[in-house]
């Protein structure tokens, strides 16, 4: 046999949550027969006195309706804020600047842009899986430059391997030069 319903009377307040793009619901709730001295305030309780628990729950409450389509909105505009910017993500940025640096009067198109941080992200992703299976075969656990030279060898094919070797080996050289004389100091 089911419960019986208390004659008690609930209000529920409700507030919104947007979290990864999916509605999440909270209730709060709590029995509006007698509200405990903790929650409202000694000057709110003395105010409440004479007036009838009806409108102090409405002086209490406060209408969130209105609030959430604002928080909604401002949502909606950030969000758009990080699609247009593009997260931080990718190497586009760095992309555009190596253009700037080698042929100033140029420019690129968005479409070839997105193939060209496609690219990037694609060879990253295969040079990092290919230097962590180097690093489990040494049974280390570290990856350092010497397991992504390897890695850069096995993926790219013969000259440019050779050069990627050649640039990441200056890279790293100058690296610990402006390191050491940064600690000297």
């Amino acid at each position: 046999m089911a419960p019986k319903r208390s004659d008690k009377v609930l209000a529920a307040k409700t507030t919104r949550k947007v979290v990864q793009e999916e509605t999440v619901l909270v209730a709060v709730v709590a029995a509006t027969d007698q509200m405990p001295a903790a929650v409202l305030g000694d000057d709110e309780d003395k105010e409440n006195e004479g007036k009838s628990q009806d409108e102090a729950r409405e002086k209490e409450t406060p209408d969130v309706t209105a609030s959430h389509s604002q928080q909604e909105g401002e949502e909606r505009k950030r969000k758009r804020r990080r699609k247009e910017r593009g997260g931080g993500e990718g190497y586009k940025r760095y992309v555009f600047r190596v253009l700037k640096q080698v042929h100033p009067g140029m420019a690129i198109s968005s479409k070839a842009m997105t193939v060209l941080n496609n690219l990037m992200r694609d060879m990253f992703e295969r040079v990092a899986e290919e230097a962590a299976r180097l690093s489990k075969y040494t049974g280390r656990v570290t990856l350092t430059s010497r397991e992504i030279q390897g890695a850069v060898r096995l993926v790219l094919p013969g000259e440019l391997g050779k050069h990627a070797v050649a640039e990441g080996s200056k890279a790293v050289t100058t690296f610990i030069n402006n390191n050491a004389k940064g600690r000297s100091m």
